[in-house]
């Protein structure tokens, strides 16, 4: 409850902020481009590769931030109720504390004929197993770049169904880009073949690579299972030990998006060195490593072969 009526007074705020002309959305006036919002920066870049020129998006979840909780700011609300489309992930992302629906609810976006789409519609889901989310979704699909043709398939037919009079252009912009995502998927098979079968483990310390895992023939192994409140517990680090200590891991890998003490106090207690970042909730920043999706695999692959090959 308290959750909707702080969405509810920011969408209030939002209001008065544009009618003073502060807002930090462009009038649809001043702009023929389709207005997007994506909840966080990954789906963000696959909208701006599909939608091209014909797109503004703006996302939700900052680059660098956690899109598992987001409270969402009040041009968040202002840029939402006024969005053509609206682009997620679902496989419970956003639904860790509900801010997804509440800000759905708030701008009035929740019936059944919004314009709100689900970029993994089709992915076959992998489940959780930990006691406190056993069952539910893991909602890292993109990490596997056949998913990731999946999210942009589904990008170009909701821009076309938003936005019919342009579906020649996304459909080109969609096909251009699925081909550069075939070509990734096929160097990250090749590059994870050449790792010694006995290597092929990826630790990290979130469990947000079961999809790559599962894809290119890795073994997965983490701290925790997937962000939350109770990460790094006692009993989560004594298992992840124990694991590198009997598997010889020779190399561990650290998040972008996670506090890094976890993974290296595990560090410390094994002596096996954190061999660089990857990516998994969120790009890079601007001008930085990973900062669009196909950079984003290809510095993960890059990283994991260099970790484990040698």
């Amino acid at each position: 409850m308290k959750k909707s009526m702080l969405l509810i007074a920011m969408l209030a705020i939002a209001a008065i902020v544009s009618a003073c002309g502060q807002g930090t959305s462009a009038p649809k006036e001043k702009s023929d481009k389709l207005q997007v919002v994506a909840t966080y920066s990954i789906v963000y870049d696959i909208v701006n590769n599909v939608g091209g020129d014909l797109v503004q998006v703006h996302s939700l979840a900052p680059i660098g931030s956690n899109p598992h909780q987001y409270d969402p700011l009040p041009a968040d609300v202002a840029l939402t109720t006024d969005a053509d489309a609206v682009f997620y992930n679902g496989l419970n992302l956003e639904e860790g504390n509900a801010w997804f629906t509440k800000l759905m609810e708030t701008a009035g976006k929740s019936g059944e004929d919004a314009p709100v789409f689900r970029v993994s519609e089709g992915v076959v889901p992998m489940l959780l197993n930990s006691k406190e989310h056993k069952g539910e979704e893991d909602p890292h699909a993109w990490l596997d770049a056949r998913n990731g043709i999946k999210y942009a398939e589904n990008v170009r037919d909701a821009l076309i169904k938003v936005d019919p009079k342009n579906a020649d252009s996304y459909t080109k912009n969609a096909d251009a880009y699925i081909a550069q995502l075939e070509v990734v998927h096929e160097e990250i098979m090749d590059k994870m073949s050449q790792i010694p079968e006995e290597r092929r483990i990826l630790v990290t310390s979130e469990g947000a690579f079961k999809y790559f895992t599962a894809a290119y023939d890795v073994r997965a192994a983490f701290i925790w299972e997937i962000n939350s409140h109770n990460e790094g517990t006692p009993e989560q680090l004594t298992s992840i030990i124990s694991i590198i200590n009997e598997e010889d891991v020779p190399a561990l890998f650290l998040e972008t998006s996670v506090d890094p003490r976890s993974m290296e106090m595990v560090s410390r207690e094994t002596k096996v060195p954190i061999h660089g970042k990857i990516f998994t909730d969120s790009l890079g920043a601007p001008g930085e490593d990973g900062d669009t999706y196909i950079k984003l695999l290809q510095w993960n692959t890059d990283m994991i072969y260099s970790g484990l090959k040698k």
